[in-house]
């Protein structure tokens, strides 16, 4: 049977706005009309009200009845020319119903991201808590980046990625790089698994410009900022400031630090995995030691963590509010606790360490110095790091630990 055939019957009437309007509601169920202009296309009405523009045709002998879109969201002009293009994709025997229930079974881009998260995140990348965080914070809520967690991959275009791209870099320059990596490293695994045989849609987006920081405390700095940091009432807090200061460790291995990673006897540290994947041993410097003893004569022995704490992690996490507080009493700006450990480097620097040693203590990796690194002894590094944190608590009008030993000495 024809499909006029079996038109025949129903109701047909020229799409306008107020025609769509003015049909009736049916008392149940659905009534559908259909365009006189367009072969094919119908309304459909619900009880509620509901108006949906539809393409009922038959596709390889199969009655398809293939949703457009609601009114008035949808326009009849834009129906009439969604349905044409859909008639058009049949003549040449594509089937758009099949084509959306295609994209109905597609995999969302948060879909592919717990896969990513879950099988190269965590196994691979230290970064993996950090890489839910961004994900929460700018992937998936419209807050401060957009929310395509939600949406199927072909949805998201290169188009999408600079739009999320530019939010983000109106306030976050640095971040925005930071996503927008994250976003291309999460699609460029989809390639890699097969899950995903298209571009990646982050190629060809320019990153922001980023200039290196440079911030460290300088002299003038010093006896407010420890002044301040011996004031603050938490002393967790305030031993892992100083401690983040004094190793010139990075922020992330000091929050983790273990009491079986930690030898007193011989004044070190052991960092079993660093960013750069290699083990370091970080000297400690006598004013570190006093500090972690002290710590270590109060810790409980079912505790792991030299700085615990309450949250599930079961360490201390990053410390904001006590920083910001901390900078506010001390005047000063622009300081990030990372910017302990470039201070302890360009400490050592100005004291007149040289590169290599300063390299060393910081456990950079660089392959133009790595068989310079491996020539040297531990002793030019703790002297180095020693000479920096006298100096520095000199600056601040504080005795060092060395030095308070040596006046008990004389007397």
């Amino acid at each position: 049977m024809s499909e006029q055939k079996e038109r025949q019957g129903r109701s047909a009437v020229n799409f306008t706005k107020a025609v769509i309007e003015a049909l009736p509601l049916p008392e149940k169920g659905w009534k559908y009309y259909y365009d006189t202009k367009v072969s094919g296309l119908a309304i459909g009405i619900g009880a509620s009200g509901v108006r949906t523009f539809v393409l009922y045709r038959k596709v390889n002998r199969k009655p398809e009845r293939i949703k457009i879109g609601r009114y008035p969201d949808l326009t009849v002009e834009k129906a009439r020319t969604r349905a044409a293009a859909m008639n058009g994709e049949i003549a040449t025997g594509v089937n758009p119903a099949e084509l959306k229930r295609v994209r109905r079974a597609e995999m969302t881009f948060g879909d592919l991201f717990d896969k990513y998260y879950k099988d190269h995140s965590l196994p691979n990348k230290k970064t993996a808590a950090e890489d839910k965080d961004k994900y929460d914070k700018y992937l998936s809520s419209n807050t401060y980046g957009i929310n395509i967690a939600s949406r199927q991959l072909s949805d998201i275009t290169k188009g999408t990625i600079a739009q999320l791209f530019t939010k983000i870099s109106k306030e976050h320059k640095v971040m925005a790089n930071r996503v927008l990596a994250l976003v291309s490293s999460v699609f460029g695994k989809a390639i890699e698994w097969g899950i995903w045989n298209q571009l990646n849609p982050c190629q060809g987006i320019r990153k922001n410009s980023e200039v290196s920081r440079d911030r460290f405390l300088q002299p003038d700095e010093l006896p407010n900022f420890f002044d301040q940091v011996w004031a603050y009432p938490d002393a967790t807090v305030r031993d892992y400031i100083l401690v983040s200061l004094l190793t010139g460790a990075r922020r992330s291995n000091v929050l983790t630090m273990i009491w079986d990673d930690v030898h007193l006897d011989r004044a070190e540290w052991r960092i079993r995995t660093t960013k750069n994947g290699t083990p370091q041993s970080v000297p400690l410097v006598p004013d570190a030691v006093a500090i972690l003893q002290a710590r270590k004569a109060a810790a409980s022995d079912d505790i792991p963590f030299v700085f615990p704490g309450s949250g599930k992690t079961g360490h201390l996490v990053s410390p904001k509010k006590a920083w910001k507080i901390i900078l506010g009493k001390a005047g000063i700006a622009d300081l990030r606790l990372h910017d302990l450990r470039r201070t302890m480097g360009s400490w050592q620097a100005g004291t007149g360490a040289n590169l290599s040693v300063i390299g060393r203590s910081l456990n950079h990796k660089s392959t133009q110095t790595t068989a310079i690194y491996a020539r040297l002894w531990m002793e030019p590094v703790r002297n180095s790091m020693e000479t920096a944190a006298t100096a520095m608590l000199q600056a601040a009008g504080r005795a060092t630990t060395e030095g308070s030993e040596s006046e008990e000495a004389k007397e």
